[in-house]
């Protein structure tokens, strides 16, 4: 299930309905919400009335009524029509969130100790069903592992590119609908009821995101009602002067006058600005969740970010290679290359580009080479390659340090203590500077440490300068440890940060407002 893309207002599954909606909203119980375009209705039909008698009775000039007659259904059926808009977009929003839920399957298995399972609907699962995960499958609802370890891609939710790991016991065995496992397999166990799923939340959150009249909104409506009351009574007073001057006014002409007087334009269009603002946060992914949402962005002194794919490109860089004493930089980023050939993930190819570039490497083809890569998993955390009787691993630092122990153990030989050390040294070293280490060995031989490092996105410095400016503090949370987050938060800009938070739900950045809290455009909160 892939994250539902925003509907854009110009979609047709929102225009077509909102048509019919415009003609449905003539209700004189739905137009009494908005006091201005009643009257302005009430007086369409009026004019509609005399007009049909006077065209009955053979009148003459009833081109001049005939057109005030179109230009007042016209203004009325506009607003209606702004305001179906505004409505349908929580629908068609909810309906592409409902389609993504039922198109997903489940393997259900047949019992919790087997692996034999069949192919059911994911709608249909019940609390306490057990299914099989495996890789490339989509996690069909909310759960908690109950075995298996496996990398889980949870960017349809979180809006993270880089995988998570997920297993069984402890804090990190909640898993949630939606999300994706890239590599081994998993058993769930369903805790969550049919209808109280996240996804269900989230459609129940998007159709709350229909349109509501904000304080602002009220209590311009009550100034509109007061004027258009002011303007009634000038104008009804009109006869009676003209009259008194041996004159007559027509009534169309009297209806043509009230509707130019009165603030017509700004009564009509209260739920077009509403829109309009709703869609320009949503053309910046925030998805505002009333009126209300849009008016407090306004308010707002302080902004929570989310430091991957938010502050940061989201998919780590190599940037330097680190050998250990006794090896060169040209024998590791050699290796690092080669372990790095069929590896597809965006760290894996910028090692390969960053070997090429500033040692000359160039890549070579793994068939040639009658090489056997192996894939990354959860339990090794890590990948490599085999090939003419050498073998390669890059990996995490304690994952590829506990590797080398487990190869000295079968009888190969052992990597010295002041070489790990080292190694773990230069990692502490990188963690410091803001980036992640990632250990080369070869052949039960720690070479040295590739430098990868999150990416902060060009020009989010000077924005963050400007949000500043406007006083607006900045705050990054994030799950690195300390360290790392210091790091990014001085080379992003951000006034303060906090490290080492685990997301309860998904967002890529919320606010907090002067006057309250407001979360734009979902809650995410960090424990």
């Amino acid at each position: 299930m892939s994250q539902p893309k925003a509907v854009s207002m110009f979609d047709a599954r929102i225009l077509v309905p909102a048509l019919g909606g415009a003609f449905s909203k003539l209700n004189p119980r739905t137009l009494a919400k908005n006091p201005v375009m009643f009257v302005v209705a009430v007086v369409s039909l009026l004019t509609t009335i005399l007009f049909v008698k006077d065209l009955v009775t053979g009148a003459a000039g009833l081109g001049f009524s005939f057109q005030i007659i179109l230009w007042l259904w016209f203004t009325v059926l506009f607003a209606n029509f702004a305001e179906a808009v505004a409505e349908g977009r929580g629908k068609a929003q909810a309906d592409s969130l409902r389609k993504s839920r039922s198109e997903t399957q489940a393997k259900l298995l047949k019992s919790a100790d087997g692996r034999e399972w069949r192919e059911v609907a994911g709608t249909s699962l019940k609390v306490n069903d057990i299914v099989l995960v495996e890789a490339g499958d989509i996690i069909p609802s909310d759960g908690e592992i109950i075995e298996g370890i496996a990398s889980v891609n949870e960017a349809a939710i979180t809006g993270e590119s880089a995988p998570v790991i997920r297993e069984s016991g402890g804090d990190r065995s909640a898993v949630t609908g939606g999300t994706q496992v890239l590599s081994d397999w998993i058993k769930v166990r369903i805790t969550a009821a049919a209808g109280s799923t996240f996804i269900d939340r989230m459609i129940a959150l998007v159709e709350g995101a229909e349109r509501q009249k904000t304080p602002n909104e009220i209590a311009l409506n009550i100034l509109l009602a007061a004027m258009t009351l002011i303007f009634v009574m000038a104008v009804a007073t009109i006869p009676a002067f003209a009259s008194y001057a041996g004159g007559a006014i027509p009534i169309v002409v009297l209806v043509a006058l009230f509707v130019t007087l009165i603030p017509t334009t700004i009564g009509a269009l209260l739920s077009a600005i509403g829109i309009a603002g709703m869609d320009r946060l949503v053309r910046f992914n925030v998805l505002a969740m009333s009126g209300r949402a849009v008016e407090a962005a306004g308010d707002v002194d302080t902004l929570l970010l989310d430091k991957t794919g938010t502050i940061t490109l989201g998919n780590r860089q190599a940037t330097e290679f680190r050998p250990v004493k006794g090896v060169t930089a040209q024998e590791l980023a050699d290796a690092a290359q080669l372990a790095s050939l069929a590896d597809e993930t965006p760290e894996g190819r910028s090692i390969v580009v960053l070997a090429k570039e500033k040692y000359g490497i160039r890549g070579r083809d793994m068939t040639e080479l009658k090489a056997s890569f192996v894939p990354f998993t959860a339990q090794s955390r890590m990948s490599g390659v085999d090939l003419d009787g050498a073998s390669i691993r890059k990996g995490a630092v304690d994952s590829v340090l506990k590797y080398l122990q487990l190869q000295a153990v079968s009888g190969g030989a052992a990597t010295p203590d002041a070489v790990a050390r080292e190694g773990q040294a230069i990692a502490e070293e990188i963690a410091k500077a803001g980036g992640t280490p990632l250990a080369v060995a070869r052949d039960g031989r720690l070479l040295g440490i590739i430098h990868l490092k999150d990416i902060v996105k060009g020009g989010i410095r000077e924005r963050f300068a400007e949000l500043r400016k406007m006083g607006i503090r900045t705050v990054m949370i994030t799950g690195d440890n300390p360290m790392t987050a210091a790091a990014i938060a001085a080379e992003a800009g951000v006034d303060d940060f906090l490290a080492q938070r685990r997301r309860k739900t998904s967002c890529s950045s919320s606010v907090t407002s002067r006057r309250r809290a407001s979360w734009l455009p979902c809650v995410a909160t960090a424990q």
